[in-house]
């Protein structure tokens, strides 16, 4: 059986989660790439070494080398510098930028035909530099965040209310920062508004500390970031293209138009399949949605211009 290339950049916490993930799921034979001499090498050892324990068929590949990542079908870009206690996520745009913008330079001079998934922070920013630097059309350029957002927001929603998340629905919209869009109007618990479910002043701490989601985990951890729920999160992405699925997720990709944002970089919900971003779902939004929305898009724009003085200056 032939299975995809998915290329992994960045053997830290994430990379190396979501090759585990993507390899247990059998979406593809995986090349896990890092600068560090060894990381990638000695993790894709222990990897493949697990694999007559699971049983699954696919393979990784270790390297520091770009060469070996030729032809993938698919890139996810996990590198770059992780959040430490105090900083936001902002915080790292021109250190990550450079780490960004040279290794999408890179894959996509060895895979000019993949779709490019950006999880690095500030995402939204981070997606921007892959669109240009590649120059790749907006369905093969995307980034993981809506997701990650709308499973912290309804993981909250079911520990208030002793529910399994399976039994709530709900959405996360714009920017993966502090003004992202949990939207009300759009969750649901079996079926029942969650504003039904649940008091006013609750919905607004839960609101709250979704977008404080990733923020709470660097406190406890100190040293890192979270990796779990995104490698979760990146690995359903890359399912949903290379399975040809047709689902709808919640995604940052460049708009034109819809919403009501034109060329601009902003989380919402997308339709993936085997292309790629197959168009943007739009959704009925409620006005205090509506604006959250409109200032996320203010935020991420400011961002985006820093990017582009920085290309400038290249």
């Amino acid at each position: 059986m032939a299975f995809p290339k998915i290329t992994v950049v960045g053997a830290g916490n994430v990379g190396a989660t979501l090759a585990q993930r993507l390899l247990e799921q059998e979406l593809g034979n995986v090349v896990l790439v890092d600068v560090v001499e060894g990381l990638a090498k000695g993790k894709a050892l222990d990897l493949n070494q697990a694999a007559p324990i699971l049983g699954y068929r696919c393979r990784v590949t270790g390297t520091d080398r770009y060469s070996d990542t030729a032809d993938s079908d698919l890139v996810v870009v996990t590198s770059g510098a992780a959040r430490k206690p105090g900083m936001s996520r902002d915080d790292l745009l021109k250190t990550n930028f450079k780490i960004v913008s040279s290794v999408v330079g890179e894959v996509a001079q060895a895979s000019p035909f993949a779709v490019l998934i950006v999880v690095t922070n500030p995402l939204d920013a981070m997606v921007y530099t892959a669109l240009k630097v590649s120059r790749f059309p907006r369905k093969r350029v995307l980034g993981m965040a809506g997701l990650l957002d709308t499973a912290r927001f309804r993981s909250f929603i079911a520990e208030a209310l002793d529910a399994s998340p399976a039994q709530i629905e709900a959405v996360v919209l714009g920017g993966h920062g502090d003004d992202m869009v949990p939207c009300l109007s759009h969750a649901r618990v079996r079926g029942r508004p969650a504003a039904e479910a649940l008091p006013p002043e609750k919905l607004e701490t839960i609101i709250q500390r979704t977008r404080q989601g990733g923020a709470e985990i660097v406190r406890w951890l100190q040293t890192g970031s979270a990796f779990y729920a995104p490698s979760a999160a990146t690995a359903r992405m890359v399912a949903a293209i290379l399975r040809d699925e047709k689902a709808v997720l919640p995604c940052a990709v460049w708009l034109e138009g819809e919403y009501g944002f034109r060329s601009q970089v902003l989380g919402v919900p997308v339709v993936l399949g085997r292309e790629g971003v197959e168009r943007v779902q739009e959704i009925p939004l409620a006005p205090e949605d509506q604006e959250g929305l409109t200032r996320s898009a203010r935020t991420v724009r400011t961002l985006c211009a820093q990017i582009d003085g920085y290309l400038a200056n290249e």
